[in-house]
């Protein structure tokens, strides 16, 4: 059985107060886009995790498709699968395609084994596995709340938008970028300025982690200005980075883009 676990950006990424447990609270709007890693589950002998495409850093062991069999294994006794994962979703650039391959894999095993879960139960065990790991089980616009994992659906439709997309060759840990967040606890009305007109985001949806990450690593900042000089009507970095996408009205080619940094050209 297969499944095309798609990647997510941000739009709007509100860092408010540090709570007791480490973490901080945010507010975000999670938007599925068409960039896909590829998972497929095959009953076998003994538990294997097999990748291809792009390098996954770090042990097979600890990765998050075999945290999502395990966890479910504990309940449900499952039968032992090779997992095989084609990543092409770009690593550590903010796009979450570690959290979709483990969400979607928790989806599928439940399809493929007939345990019967529901969506919110399915969610209950996404958030056990990271704090965006939920919004893939949903996978439609929702704005976030809490850490992240707190959805409320929210009507925000991008369709007759085209999208660039530049993963610049730079990896921003979750630990560097929020090194150098500065939280803003007051607010800015995202709830609001995500029902206005795409034209006037650009002045009132911010990402807070941009002005840290923009300091550290100015060639990702290069890359949010050139969309503008494009014609992009938005454009953001999304979650901590390293990623920057565009909107557009119609659809463009950035050559001088694509010399440095993966470059994807996307309908919505």
């Amino acid at each position: 059985m297969i499944a095309f676990a798609n990647a997510k950006i941000n739009i709007g990424l509100q860092v408010f107060n540090r709570r007791a447990d480490g973490y901080h609270n945010l507010e975000t709007v999670f938007y599925p886009i068409k960039l896909y890693d590829v998972i497929e589950v095959v009953e076998g002998a003994d538990l294997r995790f097999i990748p291809s495409g792009t390098p996954v850093p770090g042990s097979g062991e600890n990765n998050l498709c075999l945290k999502a069999y395990r966890l479910l294994n504990e309940t449900y006794a499952l039968p032992p699968v090779h997992i095989y994962l084609h990543k092409h979703i770009p690593i550590g650039a903010g796009l979450g395609g570690g959290s979709a391959d483990a969400a979607f894999l928790l989806t599928l095993l439940n399809n493929h084994f007939g345990l019967g879960l529901s969506e919110s139960e399915l969610i209950g065990f996404a958030r056990q596995l990271g704090a965006d790991c939920p919004f893939f089980i949903k996978n439609r616009p929702v704005m976030a709340t809490g850490i992240g994992d707190l959805l409320e659906d929210i009507d925000v439709n991008l369709s007759g938008y085209w999208m660039v997309l530049v993963a610049p060759p730079v990896h921003v840990s979750t630990a560097e970028a929020y090194g150098t967040v500065v939280p803003h606890e007051a607010g800015r009305q995202l709830r609001t300025a995500i029902r206005q007109p795409v034209d006037t985001w650009q002045d009132a949806i911010v990402n807070d982690f941009e002005a840290g990450i923009f300091a550290v690593h100015p060639e990702i900042a290069i890359v949010k200005r050139s969309l503008y000089e494009a014609g992009a009507v938005y454009a953001s970095m999304s979650g901590s980075g390293s990623s920057v996408y565009g909107l557009f009205r119609k659809p463009v080619k950035l050559p001088d883009l694509e010399l440095d940094n993966q470059v994807f050209y996307l309908e919505i």
